[in-house]
């Protein structure tokens, strides 16, 4: 979606008196001005919470499993409510997960594994079922792809989350366009009911340009956060909690569905959010589908990760090796240290870069050097786990069955 922003949608930064770029944070334009997303007035602003280590040290005694590098590391760093769900786990009650996926793109880019990456976690940790969302209604209407190209995309799509390692038997996918109707269509007529269009405008920014297709969207990503949209799973449990992780940007179409909830006879969502994961050229953006350059894709070759991290990974290092020993590399802005906070696995190893680094004793092609490894066996990894997905296994989870083992 172009800058056509409401005032919950746009963040402003401010340093002394004079005002900077907008920082945009909305469901279809994240970016900042040079100093990257200030996440801190993002918390403010959507009003939801820090996730702090209480809670992260909670998870772990609650799973018995460490907590996950995402987690531990502050990458999945906001919530709403997330607390609640952890009470009833504790009391023996049981939650469900939900997270989507928009297909605009032939295949996957890293940071649109990063949700994936967590809610497996979060399934196998806590044991419970998912719904996975695949929203080819929305790609229709926010990009130049016809209703035949979307649901081909959404499916291809389907194949790179199923090598991302679910449980069948926990997992449901489905996409907008072949699943919408029934009692998730009764949901959504009951969501847009209450969200009269003022509302609407000042959450998602919409304009009198914008076609009423868009605006008839965001109840179709609000009511997979109700049990009974899904009467096949969980039939008599209008009342099961759900736990959506998702990164920031999602945030204003959960602000609304738990704003509704309650008028509706449901419960409130709760909410993980991440960071982004940054474009290769800086954080004043997140990693774009749209731009090439700018993504690593689960696709790629080890040649072309290689050239797209040595040519394209913003650096935090100095212009002169000689510099660069004297004064060392600016961490916050160095692109190569975010990726690797994000898939280096061994913390001791990354704390080790990261100081030796900073102390200028380690250079910026040493560690692109390392970042490329990492990167080449996970894209690896994921190529060989996507090229045993069959079209049945893409059936099998996408199948309208009950789940009978889903919270075991």
């Amino acid at each position: 979606m172009a800058a056509e922003q409401g005032p919950e949608a746009v963040v402003r930064k401010e340093e002394g008196k004079e005002e900077e770029q907008e920082q945009v944070v909305n469901p279809w334009e994240v970016s900042a001005g040079k100093g990257g997303i200030d996440y801190d007035k993002l918390v403010d602003q959507f009003g939801c919470q820090r996730l702090d280590d209480a809670l992260v040290d909670r998870v772990a005694r609650l799973t018995g499993r460490p907590p996950h590098c995402f987690l531990r590391r502050g990458l999945f760093f906001a919530h709403r409510d997330f607390n609640d769900i952890l009470d009833l786990y504790e009391k023996g009650e049981k939650f469900y997960l939900y997270t989507g996926r928009g297909p605009s793109s032939e295949s996957l880019h890293l940071g649109h594994l990063i949700p994936f990456m967590f809610t497996k976690y979060l399934q196998e940790a806590f044991k419970v079922p998912l719904v996975i969302q695949l929203t080819d209604d929305e790609k229709f209407y926010w990009k130049n792809l016809t209703i035949e190209e979307s649901k081909r995309l959404a499916r291809e799509n389907a194949k790179d989350i199923i090598a991302c390692g679910f449980d069948v038997e926990r997992t449901f996918i489905f996409t907008d366009f072949g699943y919408v109707g029934g009692a998730f269509y009764e949901n959504m007529a009951r969501v847009a009911r209450c969200v009269t269009y003022n509302k609407a405008v000042g959450i998602f920014g919409f304009s009198p340009e914008d076609h009423i297709g868009k605006c008839t969207f965001p109840p179709v990503q609000a009511v997979p956060s109700f049990p009974s949209s899904f009467p096949h799973l969980f039939a008599g449990q209008d009342q099961l909690r759900c736990l959506i992780p998702c990164a920031i940007d999602q945030d204003p179409y959960f602000r609304m569905t738990r704003d509704v909830a309650p008028r509706i006879g449901y419960q409130k969502p709760s909410l993980i959010e991440s960071r982004f994961f940054p474009a290769l050229q800086g954080e004043n953006t997140k990693m774009s589908a749209s731009d090439a350059n700018s993504a690593i894709y689960v696709t790629d070759s080890a040649k072309q990760i290689k050239t797209k991290v040595n040519k394209y990974a913003f650096s935090g290092g100095q212009d002169s090796i000689e510099l660069h020993r004297k004064l060392g590399a600016n961490l916050d802005v160095d692109v190569p240290i975010k990726y690797l906070n994000f898939f280096l696995e061994d913390d001791e190893e990354l704390e080790h870069i990261k100081k030796e680094y900073k102390e200028g004793r380690m250079l910026t092609g040493e560690v692109k050097q390392r970042l490329i490894a990492v990167l080449s066996e996970i894209v690896a990894r994921h190529q060989r786990a996507r090229a045993q997905v069959t079209e049945e296994m893409v059936d099998a989870f996408m199948a309208v069955r009950p789940l009978p083992n889903m919270f075991s």
